[in-house]
């Protein structure tokens, strides 16, 4: 698995971010123990924007931990394009953008899961994005909003077509959050879309 010029090798096994969780001490251990990449805890693109301390210091990235990859969130475009100027500063291998954080005070401000309600918009971040940083840029979300709509099959293409190199795919709704049966159906779809020649992820959670 490649994703830009950074060869995973086969089947390459990936440390998810998680919010207090994945710090750097965390993720060294973790790339010692064989995980070939690591994630940050997804940072505010607000919040790095306004150079707060405890957000920045979840951005620096240690030689023993890559390659690794930074993980933004946010709802508006010229935050999160600045945002990812600073966070390549910080020489990750990859930017990624969370659009699939479910929980509330996230999503229902319109950012991570919440950007499945304005697809527009997030394809907008995406591309702006993409153009401002010189690093392969990924997405992770999840299959829509609710169980009326799981856009996932449609929205892989569109976020393709934005420049993405990779993309993680969560098999639930936000509304679903972590609880119920993820649905594999569609990710298949994705997987077997002749239109899709990015790679593509999925998030195991039980």
């Amino acid at each position: 698995m490649k994703i830009g010029d950074i060869d995973l090798g086969y089947r390459p096994v990936m440390l998810a971010p998680m919010e207090d969780v994945t710090d750097v001490s965390f993720r060294q251990i973790c790339r010692e123990q064989g995980a070939d990449m690591v994630y940050t805890e997804f940072v505010s693109a607000d919040a790095v924007i306004r150079n707060i301390d405890s957000t920045l210091r979840k951005m620096v990235i240690s030689p023993g931990e890559r390659p690794a990859a930074i993980q933004i969130y946010g709802r508006e475009v010229e935050p999160m394009v600045e945002a990812a100027k600073i966070a390549q500063e910080a020489k990750p291998e990859v930017l990624d953008i969370n659009f699939g954080c479910p929980v509330k005070k996230v999503a229902h401000k319109g950012a991570g899961a919440g950007m499945l309600r304005n697809i527009p918009l997030m394809l907008e971040i995406t591309r702006e994005v993409v153009k401002a940083v010189d690093l392969p840029v990924t997405v992770k979300t999840r299959l829509g909003w609710d169980c009326n709509s799981k856009i996932i099959v449609e929205l892989a293409e569109q976020l393709q077509d934005c420049g993405i190199q990779a993309l993680t795919i969560h098999g639930r709704t936000r509304s679903q959050m972590y609880n119920g049966e993820a649905d594999w159906t569609l990710i298949g779809e994705v997987k077997n879309n002749p239109r899709m020649t990015i790679y593509y992820n999925f998030q195991l959670l039980n």
